[in-house]
């Protein structure tokens, strides 16, 4: 019989510095430059916190996420429409539902990024507004 261990659990982290703080390079200095692509978009109301273990984006609810695992990264632009929408800019990624995933070492372009979050962002003033 395996004895449990006596030490204590990870936290889990509570912000989105103390998740990147973790994380290692090249992957930080990815979802740093993610960050800073949503950031750089992301209307002056914008908040983030960690959101089911992950960094999210809120805006009137979830706007926009990102991770890294093991071996890749991910965003999370949590609308299947918006991967719809932009899933020909999408080709070069290994896409599943509600994920992009990329390497650790390659963030997607900012560009991308960016056009991702204002789509989302349309998208959920159009929703408000009907």
């Amino acid at each position: 019989m395996k004895k449990r261990s006596s030490s204590k659990p990870e936290s889990k982290p509570k912000t989105v510095d103390a998740y990147l703080a973790r994380v290692p390079d090249p992957a930080r200095g990815s979802l740093k430059k993610v960050r800073a692509a949503v950031w750089s978009v992301a209307p002056p109301k914008t908040t983030e916190g960690i959101s089911y273990g992950i960094p999210m984006f809120k805006y009137q609810g979830m706007l926009f996420g990102f991770a890294a695992f093991k071996n890749h990264c991910s965003l999370f632009p949590t609308s299947l429409a918006i991967m719809d929408t932009f899933k020909s800019d999408l080709k070069s990624f290994d896409v599943s539902k509600g994920t992009i995933r990329f390497p650790v070492d390659k963030p997607p372009p900012a560009t991308l990024i960016k056009k991702l979050v204002k789509a989302r962002l349309a998208e959920k003033k159009r929703k408000q507004q009907s």
